[in-house]
């Protein structure tokens, strides 16, 4: 019984910070805002095409992906801002990779969307 209670209070604890990460990029990270107002009609949207579940399943998908990217970008982000202000190419280089992983899950949602819809429409 100890170690039930032990695991559900780290699951309690783990959605605690979860939600606190989630938190902070709504308050801090632009770029997550802009794009999760983007997301969430898109995926309110899914849900009204008339399209099959695993095309539906693949549009949301790919618009949680990138979220969950963008997260991770700015996480690496943040990360490299803590170490400190001066310019180090190493530092340029993660940070251009975090945008770069951003954009091409952008991309991917895209292809997807386009991918399923286009057929649709013919």
């Amino acid at each position: 019984m100890a170690n039930q209670v032990t695991g559900l209070t780290r699951i309690y604890k783990a959605a605690g910070y979860s939600l606190k990460g989630l938190t902070s990029a709504w308050k801090n990270e632009a770029a997550f805002r802009q794009e999760a107002v983007v997301v969430v009609p898109a995926i309110l949207l899914a849900f009204y095409l008339d399209v099959s579940s695993i095309e539906r399943i693949l549009m949301v998908g790919s618009l949680i992906m990138v979220l969950v990217v963008e997260l991770l970008n700015s996480a690496i982000e943040a990360a490299i801002d803590r170490i400190g202000p001066e310019f180090h190419p190493l530092s340029g280089r993660a940070k251009d990779m975090g945008s770069a992983a951003v954009l091409i899950a952008i991309l991917f949602a895209v292809f997807t969307w386009l991918a399923i819809l286009v057929p649709h429409w013919r």
